[in-house]
């Protein structure tokens, strides 16, 4: 798309998550003074909020400590399928961990999911809960894709999964087959969240919110970590690393083991009706499809469109593709809402959960790919057992040290030759573009003074110039026009348009350039 041209007029101009839109959550101070608790949660998502439900509800002293405000980052913009249904994910699983861990990685999260689905129906939360059966389709025509679903069943087959295969499905479209997973679910995740953030205040739980914590971590009896530029510093017993990213990485190198995703959705109102299913094609792009409920309608999410972070020169283009497959397919009447997520992936596609070495007390849960809502709760109810010493039987698979030579060695190294590239590109582009060339709400890199920078003018006219190297490890940093940031395509920190931190692992500002 044209940076030039204006943003067409059946999408919103600015990203806004239906999620986020239709909650009111209570807000929390930034952390003030030195604190001490049992458990430091470090996030405020799916994962920080079920970790501390869980550990309030056995008596535990915790606090949750979240960077901005809480559900802001992944879980506030996701498409919230609640399902075992991951992709492609179980005949690579049987292929390079064997049988039992394709079965136990299946049991985890399906577990997972029956227990969001328990626990909303215990606490009596009104949060979209809906049972629906989950497909995993390939297109007709498509060979290739429809290959590897086939391999895939064979896996479910192999595992004795309850997945059938389907030759049709009810969207007007004609595939070349499907994996129907019955039982399934999708709901509001923030109103389903809220509940238990409820119940942790009411056993307790502290939360701060604006209260950004530095890598350094202390552990001479017991553990302190402290906020970022080190104003203050939290005592506690335990730790837990629920912030995306993790915060500390104790020598673990996960900036090298993970690598960073966007994605794309609409939220649109449909001119067909929508008979249910939740969908997600096998092979690319990458296709979504959910139904929720909104103001009485009954909307449709598209997502899809995954890249890697910093490596899409055309964001706007993402939400058009989604826009052309949405209105082929069912016919659109309103997109009242479009948003985009961030999701890390490790090499191996299994998450790192659990205790990040026997010496201390720090726990971590990252690398869930699109599929944090299972993956979130699994990992809270993996680390509240480790926390309790109570014996969980999918240690071993989500075992954070873990490295899997095949297809883990392949991966990493792919992975990091891909980050050497952007590197050196990064610093050896050539820029045309000038500073006075750009337009009211146009985000680029121009030559200002004789050197690269990146410039964003804001509706009004005012310049916000900020040097883009990223400040976790100096790759360059590139314009995401569609959510106006700077995000880094080598390890996926994202800047917000004058430099302040969106996404780890940076945690230090872009530096600013004067006009």
């Amino acid at each position: 798309m044209d940076p030039e041209n204006k943003w067409p007029e059946s999408l919103p101009k600015l990203p806004r998550s239906l999620w986020r839109e239709t909650t009111e959550l209570p807000s929390f101070p930034r952390l003030a003074e030195d604190h001490t608790t049992e458990v430091a949660i470090v996030g405020g998502g799916i994962t920080g909020i079920t970790t501390a439900y869980l550990l309030t509800e056995a008596g535990y002293k915790v606090t949750i400590l979240e960077g901005d405000k809480l559900l802001t980052g992944t879980t506030g913009f996701t498409t919230a399928k609640i399902t075992a249904q991951h992709g492609l994910i179980y005949d690579t699983l049987v292929k390079h961990f064997g049988e039992e861990q394709a079965l136990a990685y299946f049991r985890s999260n399906s577990e997972g999911m029956e227990w969001i689905l328990q626990t909303a129906e215990k606490l009596g939360l009104s949060c979209g809960i809906r049972r629906e059966d989950a497909y995993l389709y390939s297109p007709l025509g498509d060979d290739k894709t429809l290959k590897s679903l086939t391999e895939e069943f064979e896996a479910y087959r192999k595992l004795g999964l309850p997945g059938e295969w389907v030759d049709y499905v009810s969207l007007p479209m004609q595939v070349g087959g499907a994996i129907k997973l019955p039982g399934q679910a999708r709901f509001h995740p923030l109103e389903y969240l809220k509940g238990l953030l409820q119940k942790v205040l009411d056993k307790g739980g502290i939360v701060y919110e604006h209260t950004v914590i530095a890598e350094k971590v202390e552990s001479d009896g017991g553990l302190t970590l402290f906020t970022e530029r080190g104003e203050h510093r939290i005592k506690c017993r335990h730790a837990v690393s629920a912030s995306h990213f993790p915060f500390y990485d104790g020598g673990h190198l996960y900036f090298s083991r993970l690598h960073a995703e966007r994605s794309y959705a609409l939220a649109f109102e449909p001119e067909t009706d929508y008979e249910g299913g939740m969908y997600l094609s096998a092979g690319g792009p990458k296709r979504s499809l959910r139904a929720v409920e909104w103001e009485g309608k009954r909307l449709v999410i598209a997502g899809g469109e995954n890249h890697k972070t910093g490596q899409s020169k055309c964001t706007f283009g993402h939400f058009e593709n989604l826009e052309v497959f949405a209105g082929e397919l069912l016919g659109i009447r309103s997109i009242p809402f479009r948003w985009s997520a961030q999701d890390l992936v490790t090499v191996d596609q299994v998450p790192y959960i659990g205790q990040m070495s026997d010496d201390k007390e720090i726990y971590v849960a990252t690398g869930f790919a699109k599929w944090g809502m299972t993956s979130g709760t699994l990992a809270a109810r993996l680390i509240a057992d480790q926390i309790m010493r109570r014996r969980n039987p999918y240690t071993e698979l989500y075992d954070p040290s873990r490295f899997k030579a095949n297809p883990g060695i392949r991966n990493f190294l792919a992975q990091n030759l891909n980050v050497a590239k952007e590197l050196v590109e990064g610093k050896v582009e050539f820029t045309r573009r000038k500073l006075e060339e750009l337009h009211p709400g146009e985000g680029a890199v121009v030559r200002h003074d004789g050197k690269r920078v990146g410039a964003y003018k804001d509706p009004e006219g005012g310049l916000h110039l900020v040097d883009r190297t990223c400040t976790h490890m100096g790759c360059e940093c590139e314009w995401n026009a569609s959510e106006r940031s700077w995000d880094c395509p080598c390890h996926g920190s994202r800047y917000s348009y004058d430099g302040e931190v969106l996404e780890g692992p940076a945690v230090e500002p872009l530096a600013k350039v004067e006009p």
